[in-house]
């Protein structure tokens, strides 16, 4: 289907409009952690590096790093696990009320977050008698970031099929000998993939995270909410945002070139 020029012409309008909103704030947000000015006044009256150093040296939000790094490899590893069996389970076998459950399970991510986390918080406090801790921010992000895991990974199982695995069985090899050696190339790349978007998903999430982690705990997005309106940390916070914006987008883009590159091959 071929649009005329006037309609190219709109369309690339309203996709650089679109573009530009998203992005200006992003500019400035960089453009502030290079500023002189401790209130952020623009345009910045002078660019420097203090904050920078600053930032880097501050025991909160180094601290904070870590604990969102923690977060996110642990619930990473979860969504992995259990996001890889939920796939196999529902694209290899035949039960009553499969769709029903391939529908929960995308669920908690099509959910807007305030209600995942008020939904999660009246179960660890409420129903569980569980106190907030690290471990409950751990599982509530493994709720959503399974979602990623398991629809890159019954997509790649679709695509592939069971001839390979037939062909395997047919030849004498075990059910794990085949998994090791013909299934698990085929979702490596799906899983990598999975993987780094899970762990962008879990690193900067925040709505969740407020509802569901105790008193002690803080991850970057929390400290960033915590300081952005104290008195000459907006800078700093400026800063942080930027590393945030960079550790969020490598994971991304690395997972997107990994399925490009796959549908490339195929």
């Amino acid at each position: 289907m071929r649009l005329s020029r006037p309609a190219r012409a709109i369309l690339a309008i309203v996709t650089g409009v679109i573009l530009f909103a998203v992005y200006l704030p992003l500019f400035v947000v960089l453009v502030n952690s290079f500023s002189t000015s401790t209130s952020l006044t623009w345009p910045p009256p002078g660019f420097t590096l203090e904050w920078w150093g600053k930032a880097f040296q501050s025991a909160g939000a180094l601290e904070a790093v870590l604990t969102s790094v923690q977060v996110a490899i642990i619930s990473t590893v979860i969504a992995l696990l259990l996001g890889t069996l939920i796939s196999f389970a529902l694209q290899r076998f035949e039960f009553f009320g499969r769709e029903s459950i391939s529908l929960l399970i995308i669920l908690p991510i099509a959910l807007p977050g305030i209600i995942t986390g008020i939904a999660l918080n009246n179960f660890f406090r409420t129903i569980m008698g569980v106190p907030l801790s690290i471990w409950t921010v751990v599982i509530a992000h493994a709720t959503f970031c399974i979602v990623t895991v398991f629809n890159n990974v019954i997509a790649r199982l679709r695509r592939t099929g069971t001839n390979l695995e037939e062909a395997s069985a047919d030849l004498g090899a075990g059910v794990w000998t085949t998994f090791r050696l013909v299934t698990f190339p085929q979702l490596r790349s799906a899983l990598l993939a999975g993987g780094m978007l899970a762990f962008a998903l879990s690193f900067d999430e925040i709505i969740v995270t407020t509802f569901t982690a105790g008193s002690g705990v803080t991850t970057l997005p929390i400290y960033i909410l915590n300081n952005m309106f104290r008195p000459n940390q907006a800078p700093i916070v400026s800063v942080i945002a930027v590393v945030l914006v960079l550790v969020s987008i490598i994971p991304i883009y690395l997972a997107q070139r990994l399925s490009g590159s796959e549908q490339t091959r195929r």
